[in-house]
């Protein structure tokens, strides 16, 4: 008896959806893309209407002859890539491969890899969905267009090598643009003051202040800060306001991709990369024991927060039953967002494929890192269908001479969905007394606090993403490439989670923001994705959406091509070589800066480029301090003498020693302000940077 093909993109899918199909299937791979533009050129016929020509891919032949001969032998094609833009047009390659007409309904399509759901794609499949396949090929041009045309030039210009790209040369522009920002900030001073204060049942509380008595509110001086004490002296403050009341805290929706990116990043420390990896694992299946092998969770590419009624429903009676009704949201499932399509609508939220599937009932079936991101799937799942947390909250304000001061506090009262969601971050609202009008309380201590105005931060990969999905840069399969791309082609660096323009990336984005500024443009870029994104929805043709924009572009690419100037690369350094005595070189390489021997070709000597941040080694003080990078390219700092010396440090150590424990102190890169923070744990001790020093290590 023949049997039904059924062809998926990778092995581990096909081993899941097999494993539920039963033996009158076949399940083949297709393992990613088997026909695409060639590598080694740009692949679209200009001159013919930018006529895509599609090759198979070198390597993948044994792969489809397979394909054609399972496809021969079968009753039925059924073509089960992702529903996605990516998963349609590999669909659809695959089905001119196979001879397959455009009308047949050889397509099904499933937000999970379940037994039920590969069941009932099965019975319902769907003709090829050309739209989406256009709007795949509208971007694959535009990329092949952009990458293939300003790479040479670049190549030309400055060196071999480099790439620019329509998505990765903006996300590099942001970076940089970011870093400008921070070089011109200029930090402003300004107070703080709070007070402690008891009343005669020695209640305590902490108050900040909120004005003086001409009703200022700022305090930018020191001085200022000692007129407000000098007026208030030791006299009681009396509580003139007391505002009573409740707070709700409603959960977030559930993860779309790049809010899954962000939160990952910074609750569990992933990178973008890594988030995805380790996603694409939990959707295709794991093994779970006494269960066999099953999808975990929802297709993990899709910027919608809908959630389909039977997996909503499951969620509230999960929360009935664990935790009681009240636990419960009253709301029904979540509606699509503004921006969303009805073609995007089609996906779900990621969430777990089963409720019950608690992160602990399957802990001994996943790896720590599947374990981690699962947990964070499946409560902000969970999360989303529950009641929001309920807090009493109670606001004071206390005059002392005409000074008002202001205290607020929160208790909670219901717990609602922050029962789950352990990830939440936590309010820091003191507990305050019971308070009543005309109360008075008298000052224990001040506490005032010099404070500078920060730059903006920069960049993290949660960060950046989430910039790009506001301005419209992208789509969710985008972020992760485009981040891994612009680090491992070395226009930014990672440091302490920070993303860093580096030399080279400053100078390709000048030069492509001098000549190329329409391209690089964020407005014109995201004005690019609408216009894309309407040609999967039916609006336009893919091909008039390239025509207007090759025109522009070929004009800027031949007047840069006679405009810029050629840059030399090569530095001098203070290194000698070690062979023949000459002076070493700094030259850029695929892989960014190394050491060559000035009397090349006679000498051919290199050898690696190391950063010295003028600092002896702390613990030889012979060596000398210098930048190294970890195989995962995170930047750590080591001593010159390795291995002789194996002094190694995440945060990049500082001339300063810890005044408590002489231990050196190290720079730590923190949201509220960058520190000092002494190198002994036991010690602890840390300052916040003056500006000075800010300007110094910026």
């Amino acid at each position: 008896m023949a049997k039904s093909l059924v062809i998926v993109e990778s092995p581990a899918k096909a081993k899941t959806i097999k494993k539920f199909l039963g033996s009158h299937y076949t399940v083949k791979a297709s393992v990613g893309h088997i026909i695409d533009l060639p590598k080694s050129k740009m692949g679209v016929d200009i001159d013919n209407d930018f006529e895509p020509r599609y090759i198979t891919i070198r390597g993948k032949g044994p792969i489809l002859n397979e394909i054609k001969k399972e496809a021969k032998k079968a009753k039925k094609i059924f073509l089960a890539t992702d529903l996605d833009r990516e998963g349609e047009a590999i669909s659809w390659h695959l089905a001119n491969a196979l001879n397959i007409d455009d009308d047949e309904p050889c397509r099904i399509v499933f937000n999970e890899i379940t037994k039920n759901a590969i069941k009932a794609a099965v019975k319902n499949p769907q003709k090829i969905d050309l739209n989406l396949v256009d709007a795949q090929q509208a971007r694959r041009v535009l990329d092949r267009l952009v990458g293939y045309k300003l790479s040479p030039l670049l190549w030309k210009k400055l060196r071999k090598g480099l790439s620019a790209g329509r998505v990765q040369s903006v996300a590099t522009k942001m970076i940089k643009d970011r870093e400008d920002e921070i070089n011109r900030f200029l930090p402003e001073e300004y107070w703080s003051l709070e007070l402690d204060v008891e009343d005669k049942k020695k209640n305590k509380m902490t108050v900040q202040f909120q004005k003086d008595e001409d009703g200022n509110k700022e305090l930018k001086t020191g001085e200022d800060v000692q007129r407000i004490i000098n007026l208030i002296k030791e006299d009681p403050l009396k509580v003139v306001e007391v505002k009573k009341g409740e707070k709700k805290r409603n959960p977030s929706d559930p993860f779309t991709t790049s809010t899954l990116q962000q939160e990952a990043s910074n609750r569990i420390g992933f990178a973008t990369r890594k988030t995805m990896a380790v996603a694409q694992q939990l959707y295709e299946g794991i093994d779970v024991k006494k269960e066999g092998t099953v999808g975990l969770i929802t297709y993990l590419r899709t910027d919608s927060t809908r959630v389909g009624e039977d997996a909503h429903q499951s969620a509230i009676d999960f929360i009935t039953d664990h935790y009681g009704k009240e636990y419960t949201s009253e709301k029904k499932t979540t509606k699509k967002k503004k921006s969303e399509s009805s073609v995007q609508d089609a996906h779900e939220a990621i969430r777990p494929t089963d409720v019950l599937r608690t992160p602990t009932s399957i802990r001994d079936s996943l790896s720590n890192d599947q374990y981690k991101l699962y947990k964070l799937i499946w409560e902000r799942f969970v999360a989303s269908r529950m009641a929001p947390a309920v807090f009493s909250t109670i606001n004071a304000v206390l005059d002392v001479n005409g000074c008002q001061f202001k205290a607020n506090g929160s208790i909670l009262k219901f717990e609602g969905f922050l029962k789950v969601y352990t990830f939440v971050t936590r309010s820091k609202d003191q507990t305050l007394p019971e308070l009543e009008k005309d109360q008075l309380f008298h000052i224990i201590k001040h506490h005032q606090k010099q404070h500078f105005t920060q730059p903006p931060a920069r960049y993290t990969e949660a960060s950046l993403v989430k910039a790009m999905e506001d301005l419209g840069i992208g789509r969710p399969s985008t972020y992760s490439p485009t981040i891994s791309t612009i680090l491992s082609r070395g226009y930014v660096v990672k440091e302490a989670k920070h993303l860093k323009p580096t030399e080279l990336g400053i100078l390709v984005t000048t030069l492509l923001e001098d000549y190329f500024s329409k391209i690089i443009d964020v407005h014109f870029t995201a004005e690019l994705e609408k216009r894309l994104d309407s040609v999967e929805e039916g609006k336009e043709e893919w091909k008039e959406i390239i025509r207007e924009f090759y025109g522009p572009f070929h004009e800027m690419i031949e007047y840069a091509d006679q405009q810029v100037e050629e840059v030399d690369f090569v530095e001098e350094s203070d290194e000698t070589c070690d062979a023949c005595g000459a002076p070493m070189l700094i030259k850029y390489g695929r892989y960014g800066k190394f050491l060559a021997c000035s009397n090349y070709p006679d000498c051919k000597n290199t050898k690696p480029f190391v950063k010295k941040i003028g600092l002896s080694c702390p613990t030889c003080g012979t060596g000398e301090v210098v930048e190294r990078k970890s195989k995962k390219g995170r930047m750590f700092y080591g001593c010159s003498r390795f291995p002789e010396c194996r002094f190694v440090s995440w945060s990049r150590p500082v001339e300063e020693k810890c005044p408590e424990c002489s231990s050196y102190m190290t720079l730590k890169r923190l949201k509220k302000g960058d520190q000092f923070v002494c190198s002994n744990k036991e010690c602890g001790h840390k300052r916040k940077l003056t500006p000075e020093e800010q300007e110094k290590y910026n």
